[in-house]
């Protein structure tokens, strides 16, 4: 037995949809948790299976952690234990490692199993080990765990190859209580580093330069609960704002951080959409007439690999040739081939899709073969005629809360069945 997600396309989107806090942030702003002396309460926590993961992980470390409000947790380290993290939940989630830099950083000794989360082709964490024995940890990797200890961490300047989002919060976390300062260079800039640096320094961190290639950390004795609220998710937001662009007569996406997402809106006003600025949300209205457009995924401020999956299918849509080009995940195209099962034209050469449109799309039994893969076929069952069943849909829950509910109250006909 397992559950799919169906959607009847051709219904028009028309309403108000409010975005939830950010899943990326709140995968890094939970573990950095644990490095207070007292509890945190967080706000704006979305309601998704990835939140689920992190609370059992922080169990099986003695963290209390409870839910207060719809979207509000309170996280009390007080009596955590450094035990082995080797749980199920850490093969399920990627953001698991970052247990590595919080607990390194608190304890200076993290014994943890390898990582899972979406296959989007190689994905190692060589830069944030680096990262970590830079700072002075000796690493070993047995029976499928790593063993990160150190006697003593030691600031120390860090230049990251890549600009790795994942490798700049997790050696900000390690280094939090280092002894003297380290500089990490080629910092990743995405909003939500800033926003793990905002609640650390809340704490009583001192972190500066988050949101630039350059983060300095000066070491600290000791940190301290606070109360923070996450950001909107960029990501979600630029989801709905594909949807609305694809299915919508009017909608309007609130509670969002518009200089967030200008790659995404600035491609879309390319393509001929009509969108409408105020300060936290924008109002977007679909094209009859949609212009091809070329894309290329860059770390942040550029476009985000994380929003080429759900432009696709609006892309099939465009009266022409479109190019994709992938250089942060180039295998991130396994999307294209369910889209053509519905009738996409789409011409894969290595980390390029080449989309041909407008093609007619058609509902077919699809399969969500990553959370953001789930995302393109959500907004491909939108536009296509008849139904759209969507299979593996748990990794849509990953990061998407209540994506169900919000398209409903907007007028889209979607529901979840579960089948044999």
């Amino acid at each position: 037995m397992h559950e799919v997600l169906k959607i009847e396309g051709k219904h028009l989107l028309k309403g108000t949809v409010k975005i939830s806090g950010s899943k990326n942030a709140t995968v890094a702003l939970i573990p950095a948790a644990i490095l207070a002396d007292s509890p945190v309460t967080i706000w704006g926590v979305p309601n998704i299976s990835d939140v689920g993961y992190l609370g059992e992980l922080l169990e099986v470390l003695n963290v209390r952690f409870k839910q207060v409000a719809d979207d509000q947790l309170v996280i009390d380290p007080t009596n955590i234990q450094n035990v082995t993290l080797d749980h199920a939940a850490v093969t399920k989630l990627r953001a698991s490692y970052y247990f590595m830099g919080a607990l390194l950083g608190r304890f200076k000794n993290v014994s943890i199993k390898m990582p899972g989360g979406c296959y989007l082709g190689p994905r190692p964490i060589d830069l944030h080990l680096k990262g970590f024995e830079a700072l002075g940890a000796t690493i070993e990797f047995k029976q499928g765990a790593y063993h990160i200890n150190a006697e003593q961490l030691i600031g120390a300047k860090i230049y990251l190859d890549i600009a790795s989002v994942g490798a700049t919060i997790n050696i900000m976390m390690a280094s939090i209580h280092a002894l003297g300062r380290t500089i990490i260079e080629n910092a990743a800039k995405e909003p939500e580093i800033i926003d793990v640096a905002n609640m650390l320094n809340k704490m009583g961190a001192q972190v500066r330069g988050a949101g630039t290639t350059v983060i300095t950390i000066d070491g600290v004795d000791i940190l301290h609960g606070c109360a923070h609220e996450i950001i909107p998710d960029r990501i979600e937001a630029g989801t709905f704002i594909i949807m609305a662009a694809a299915a919508a007569e009017e909608v309007t996406i609130e509670n969002i951080i518009p200089q967030h997402l200008e790659s995404l809106l600035s491609k879309l006003e390319e393509m001929g959409v009509s969108i409408d600025y105020s300060l936290d949300k924008v109002t977007i209205r679909r094209a009859e007439h949609l212009k091809p457009v070329d894309i290329k995924t860059l770390s942040y401020p550029g476009f985000a690999t994380d929003l080429q999956q759900p432009l696709t299918p609006l892309l099939t849509q465009a009266e022409g040739k479109s190019v994709i080009s992938e250089t942060i995940y180039v295998e991130r195209f396994k999307h294209c081939q369910e889209l053509q099962r519905m009738g996409a034209n789409i011409d894969l050469i290595p980390a390029t899709a080449m989309i041909n449109g407008p093609s007619k799309l058609y509902g077919d039994k699809v399969i969500a073969t990553d959370l953001r893969c789930g995302a393109a076929l959500v907004i491909a069952g939108l536009i296509a005629e008849g139904i759209t069943e969507i299979h593996d849909v748990y990794h849509i829950d990953r990061g998407y809360d209540n994506i169900d509910a919000k398209l409903k109250s907007l007028g889209a006909n979607i529901w979840r069945e579960t089948i044999e």
